[in-house]
């Protein structure tokens, strides 16, 4: 099966998120500043949350409702940008380098999955028939 642009791009964002809550899992007690209330279960549980709205809108564009798989998938790139909420609690210099090159790795291929999204939803909604 040939994976098309969608497809490489939301398995892009799903490596890089995966990659950024599996670090701050590891390092929860490293990160700067972070709240007590963020624990590893609640790490796992966000993460497959979020997974979940993205797997959700997949399935849903596969089974042809493009206009709300599409949006379900751009909700999901969007949460790639929380990651940036990091910064809210230490500057930018608090964090390590491993730190920083998760959260930015995550938001580098959000935005990456919304110009994917995006691109698809130019085309849908200027198709004849708008599905």
């Amino acid at each position: 099966m040939k994976l098309r642009a969608i497809e490489w791009a939301m398995l892009a964002h799903c490596c890089a998120s995966l990659l950024h809550f599996a670090h701050n899992g590891v390092f929860v007690d490293e990160y700067p500043n972070l709240p007590a209330s963020i624990t590893i279960p609640v790490i796992i549980w966000t993460w497959l949350g979020i997974t979940a709205i993205g797997v959700v809108g997949y399935i849903v564009l596969r089974t042809g409702r493009e206009i709300a798989g599409l949006g379900l998938i751009a909700a999901y790139a969007a949460f790639g940008f929380d990651g940036f909420a990091h910064y809210s609690l230490a500057a930018m210099a608090a964090h390590t380098v491993m730190m920083n090159v998760t959260i930015w790795s995550e938001a580098i291929t959000a935005v990456v999955l919304l110009l994917v999204v995006g691109k698809r939803s130019l085309r849908v909604f200027h198709s004849p028939v708008v599905r």
